[in-house]
C-alpha cells in the first residue's frame, strides 16, 4: 500500500521544508507549496490524504482556501490549520468549516506528528464506518465453520496477500460483498480505504463522473477511483457497467491512470480492484454486453461463493448470529430457535441465500410472541410470500400502519430488484416513480 500523501501549504520556506523533512522521515509522501495558487494546482493533480494549511498566505488566506475545499463543511481531506498569528475567532471559523485541528507556531514537531497521526486515523475510521454502517455490527469474518466455508476463507486470506485483481461470483445474497471486505481486511491494504461502487446504480455520463470524478469552474469532484487510492475498489454487479464507460475503465486499469471528466492532467492511482457479479460474464461477453478485454483484466483470480444450500450446516450459526445482531443493535426481543425450527430451516432451499435468512430472522423477532421460535412460527414466516417466485411479503395486522407499509414496501422493492436483476431504471418504470425518488426510497428502506 502507498504511504499517506500529505500536502503542506506554508509561505515560510524554512518551516515548509522542516515539516516536509520531518514527515518524510516518518514515512509520509509529502508535497510542499508556498501559496494558494500552487495549493489549488496540487489539489487538482492529486487528492491528498491530509493537508497542513497555513492561515496567512501571500495571495489567498487559508480560511478562504478551506471554504473552497469544504463543500457541505466537509473538507476533501483532513485539514490541520497552522498559524503564528491565530485568534480564537480564526480557530472557531476553521473548526466550523471542518478543519480537524488548529496548531499554533512556533511548532512543536512532536505535537504536530501526533496530530497528523490522529487526523489520518480519524479519517480512516470515518471512511470505514461509512462502509460498515449498513451492518448492525462490523462483520470482519464471514460466519460459518463448515468445511466449505473454512476452505473458502483460507483461499481468500491467501489471495489477499497478493495484489492481483479478483472476480467474485455467486448467487444474489450469497455474501459476495462480505468476502470482498474480508479480503481487504486481510490484505496489506487493510489500513487503506474500501470503496464500494454499486455499478447498477450509476449509468451513462453519471457513471463516468462517479468513477473518474470531474473538474469544473466550481471545483473538483473526486471519483471512486481516487477515493480508493491506496486501498480497494469493490465493484458490485460489475456486469451492469455502462458500455460507454467500460473502455475508459479498462484504460484506467491498464495504465493505472486516468483523466477526470473535464480534466487535462492524468491522475495516477494505486488501487486493487475486486469485482463481483451473479451473472455469467463469459456469456455476457459472447452476447456483446461486456468487453472481452475488460473481463480478462478483472478475472485474474476468480473466487466462487457457494449458495447457502451447499453449506446448510452453517445455518444454525448464521441464525444465532443475526438474532444477536438484531437483539443487541435494533432492540428486538431475543428469541431462540427450537430444535424442530432449526431442522426445518436447515431443510429449506434458501433461494435468496444469506440475505433471505437475515430477513427471515428479523421478521421472526418482530412478529413472534414467545421466547422460543417454533416450527409453526417458521412455517408462518415462510408462508408470508407472494405467488411470484417465492418472494417474501410480510403480512402483519398487529402493528402500526406506517410500520406495516414500510415492511410491504421493502419486500416489494426487493422482489422487483430481484426480478429486474438490479436494474434501477426498470424497477422505477414498473413501480411508476422517478429514478431519483426510487434511490431515496431504497435508502430509507435500507435496501442496497
Amino acid at each position: 500500500m502507498s504511504a499517506p500523501y500529505v500536502l503542506v501549504v506554508d509561505d515560510e520556506r524554512d518551516i515548509r521544508e522542516l515539516i516536509k523533512e520531518i514527515l518524510e522521515d516518518e514515512g509520509y509522501e509529502v508535497e510542499a507549496v508556498e501559496n494558494a495558487a500552487e495549493a489549488r494546482h496540487a489539489l487538482r493533480v492529486r487528492r491528498p490524504d491530509l493537508v497542513l494549511l497555513d492561515v496567512w498566505l501571500p495571495d489567498t488566506d487559508g480560511i478562504t482556501l478551506l471554504k473552497e475545499w469544504s463543500p457541505g463543511n466537509r473538507p476533501v481531506a483532513p485539514v490541520i490549520m497552522i498559524s503564528g498569528h491565530g485568534t480564537v475567532e480564526t480557530a472557531v471559523e476553521a473548526t466550523r468549516l471542518g478543519a480537524y485541528d488548529f496548531v499554533e507556531k512556533p511548532l512543536s514537531l512532536s505535537k504536530l506528528l501526533l496530530v497528523v497521526r490522529r487526523a489520518l486515523e480519524a479519517d480512516r475510521l470515518r471512511r470505514e464506518n461509512i462502509g460498515l454502517k449498513k451492518y448492525a455490527q462490523p462483520l470482519i469474518e464471514p460466519v460459518g465453520k463448515s468445511k466449505t466455508m473454512q476452505a473458502l476463507k483460507e483461499q481468500v486470506r491467501r489471495i489477499a496477500q497478493h495484489n492481483a485483481w479478483v472476480l467474485i461470483r455467486g448467487e444474489p445474497g450469497s455474501g459476495k460483498e462480505v468476502f470482498a471486505r474480508y479480503l481487504h481486511f486481510n490484505s496489506p491494504r487493510a489500513d487503506g480505504p474500501f470503496i464500494e461502487v454499486g455499478v447498477g446504480a450509476i449509468a451513462g455520463e453519471r457513471a463516468a463522473n462517479e468513477l473518474f470524478g470531474s473538474e469544473t469552474d466550481g471545483g473538483i469532484h473526486y471519483g471512486y477511483l481516487e477515493q480508493a487510492n491506496g486501498g480497494t475498489l469493490f465493484l458490485s454487479e460489475v456486469a451492469d457497467m455502462d458500455a460507454t464507460v467500460q473502455a475508459r475503465f479498462l484504460s484506467a486499469l491498464e495504465t493505472r491512470s486516468f483523466l477526470r471528466v473535464g480534466g487535462t492532467e492524468p491522475i495516477e492511482i494505486d488501487v486493487r480492484v475486486v469485482a463481483a457479479t451473479h451473472r455469467d460474464l463469459e456469456e455476457e461477453v459472447k452476447a456483446g454486453k461486456f468487453r472481452e478485454d475488460l473481463y480478462y483484466q478483472l478475472n485474474v483470480v476468480p473466487v466462487e461463493i457457494p449458495p447457502l444450500r451447499e453449506h446448510s450446516e452453517d445455518i444454525p450459526e448464521l441464525l444465532e448470529y443475526y438474532v444477536d445482531v438484531f437483539a443487541s443493535q435494533e432492540g428486538l426481543p431475543y428469541r431462540k430457535f427450537s430444535v424442530g425450527a432449526l431442522n426445518r430451516l436447515r431443510q429449506y432451499t434458501w433461494a435468496g441465500n444469506v440475505r433471505e435468512l437475515k430477513n427471515l430472522v428479523q421478521r421472526l423477532l418482530i412478529l413472534g410472541r414467545n421466547e422460543e421460535i417454533s416450527v409453526e412460527d417458521v412455517e408462518i414466516a415462510l408462508g408470508m410470500r407472494s405467488k411470484h417466485a417465492g418472494t417474501e411479503v410480510p403480512i402483519a395486522f398487529d402493528m402500526a400502519l406506517r410500520e406495516a407499509r414500510k415492511q410491504f414496501e421493502k419486500a416489494y422493492f426487493e422482489y422487483q430488484l430481484g426480478l429486474m436483476e438490479g436494474n434501477i431504471s426498470k424497477v422505477a418504470q414498473v413501480a411508476g416513480i422517478e429514478r431519483t425518488h426510487l434511490y431515496r426510497k431504497l435508502r430509507e428502506l435500507g435496501i442496497k
